[in-house]
């Protein structure tokens, strides 16, 4: 057996790795091509994070919601729904900005607060609320935060 020759004999080698690299371009390239036509590449996550607060004071039958931080949310992009009055027999679905100062374009921030009182939810502390946010597109909803009342 000649040495020399085994060094230099390198025929089947080439062909080899040329199949392995053609095989793995068509792989990545078909899974490029897929991501893009099945959109995968421009999925975002639309919805807000934002902690909300609920302050029941007994003595005035109120309640009142403030966004504890997180994200700025447009004011007619959030909504306090749920129910109240005596027995929990009055829906609520409002906007922020129908409770609020604030414009239906403005943001509500760390810090705002809006208050429903007895003729909004009762006097008997058996309210139940959720501040959700839906987007203007309505393509994203999410319930951000709920509480109920003492006696719900």
């Amino acid at each position: 057996m000649d040495l020399k020759q085994l060094f230099n004999d390198d025929d089947a080698v080439s062909p080899v790795i040329g199949v392995i690299l053609m095989v793995a371009i068509t792989v990545i390239l078909a899974a490029v091509i897929a991501s893009f036509v099945l959109g995968l590449g421009d999925q975002t996550n639309t919805t807000p994070t934002a902690s909300f607060s609920f302050d029941y004071d007994s003595d005035a039958s109120s309640v009142k919601i403030t966004h504890g931080g997180g994200d700025p949310i447009q004011a007619d992009e959030l909504y306090i729904r749920g129910t109240g009055g005596s027995g929990g027999t009055t829906d609520i679905d409002q906007t922020w900005a129908d409770k609020s100062s604030l414009g239906t374009s403005s943001d509500v921030t760390a810090g705002n607060s809006v208050t429903y009182v007895s003729s909004d939810i009762g006097s008997n502390g058996d309210w139940d609320l959720s501040v959700v946010y839906v987007s203007n597109e309505g393509d994203s909803s999410a319930s951000l935060s709920s509480d109920s009342g003492p006696n719900a």
